[in-house]
């Protein structure tokens, strides 16, 4: 530490207002650094140590502080990203709304720009080829949940290609290209190929209803990413210990795939079921809440007055040409108006993602699937910001146990 960013423990206690012992005890923690002074038992306190925690005392008395300085010893901010921001109920990728680029610009589109190109760009013309392990197991993978197929073919392409380990932002930019055309061809049994996702799914699912195009790439591009949810935590602190992009995916699928996560799709489809049909879903509803359960769903703890993802979904759903399954959409609209009139609360993206659908008539385990293939954008988008950090993300527990002897 240079000698101009020390303290000696009587500065720095008087600093922090704590006395000598707490001051050792912040040093047996790690939350402060330390080092002898030639020639004396004394030792000097670093100053930039002692300023974070002064910084996170501050914090403690006003929520945002806090919130930014609470993961990690030393007061790191790791929730500053200049992707995504969610403000006034609206959804911005690097300032431009969400809802404006549908209809405007492709999925692939919007994943260049959040990986710091321009939003004319697109991502890396890059096609991968399949893992050879996959193309001799794909029979057998093609039996596995889509979070679990992805996760496989993503170990397996980091098992063969050395570039992974180039985390400059172009490389992990041309692995990001790779990873969205490995899931989407993936989602749907295909091979990988230059085309966008949008036209992947739609070619896999409904290969008939080339109109269906269009409903894909708005979900592809609501879901792209949204700001610091636990799966896309999960990615930052893969990538901050400096593993390879395809790991970093594969930890945030495996957070995805959790009900209180992307996982939540598979509990709005049971609340379809539930329902049926229009004219059961007052009487479906009713039981959930007798039941002490939530309405799969409905509310989000962001969007206080609605998701507003969930409404730019369902309005094109509404809007498309002759649904493969009008008698879906009438539940959906059912369950929605039920919903408001007997809790107040505004349907989410989840909701909107299984009314697409069942709407459309898309197969069993497609919501989770696209939502994969859409938020890994957003991941490697938070992995660049990440590697180029060159920190570790390492919060530090508070100990609530029993005391040593």
């Amino acid at each position: 530490m240079p000698r101009d960013r020390q303290l000696d423990a009587a500065e720095a206690a008087r600093r922090l207002g704590i006395r000598r012992d707490t001051l050792y005890a912040y040093v047996s923690r790690g939350w402060i650094r330390s080092e002898k002074q030639r020639g004396t038992r004394a030792r000097l306190y670093d100053a930039d140590d002692v300023a974070a925690l002064e910084r996170r005392k501050r914090g403690r008395r006003d929520a945002a502080g806090a919130t930014s300085d609470a993961l990690h010893p030393r007061g790191t901010r790791v929730l500053d990203s200049s992707l995504t921001l969610i403000r006034d109920g609206r959804l911005f990728y690097r300032g431009i709304d969400a809802e404006g680029l549908l209809g405007e610009a492709r999925f692939e589109q919007v994943a260049g720009f959040l990986w710091g190109g321009e939003l004319s760009t697109g991502i890396v013309d890059v096609v991968p080829a399949l893992p050879r392990s996959v193309v001799k197991w794909r029979t057998n993978l093609a039996a596995l949940p889509p979070i679990e197929r992805f996760q496989v073919v993503l170990a397996a392409k980091a098992a063969e290609d050395a570039s992974a380990y180039d985390t400059s932002a172009e490389g992990v930019r041309r692995i990001g290209a790779k990873v969205l055309r490995l899931l989407a061809a993936m989602a749907v049994g295909a091979e990988p190929s230059a085309r966008g996702a949008a036209e992947v799914l739609q070619r896999g699912w409904l290969p008939r209803k080339r109109a269906a195009r269009d409903l894909l790439e708005a979900a592809l591009i609501l879901w792209a990413d949204h700001e610091l949810n636990v799966g896309t935590f999960t990615v930052r602190c893969v990538a901050s210990a400096a593993a390879t992009p395809y790991a970093a995916v594969v930890a945030g699928l495996s957070a995805l795939s959790g009900s209180l996560h992307g996982g939540g799709t598979a509990q709005v489809e049971a609340l379809f079921d539930e329902v049926g049909s229009p004219e059961h879903a007052p009487d479906a509803l009713a039981a959930v809440l007798r039941r002490g359960e939530r309405i799969a769903g409905f509310g989000h703890p962001i969007y206080r007055q609605g998701d507003p993802r969930a409404d730019a979904l369902l309005a094109r759903v509404r809007a498309a040409d002759a649904p493969a399954r009008p008698r879906a959409l009438a539940v959906a609209d059912a369950i929605e108006r039920e919903c408001e009139r007997l809790i107040g609360r505004r349907p989410n993206i989840d909701f909107a993602t299984v009314a697409l659908r069942r709407a459309l008539g898309l197969p069993e385990g497609s919501p989770l699937a696209l939502v994969g293939v859409a938020r890994s954008a957003g991941w490697i988008a938070h992995a660049i910001e990440q590697y180029g950090r060159g920190e570790l993300i390492r919060p530090r527990a508070r100990y609530v146990g029993e005391a040593p002897a």
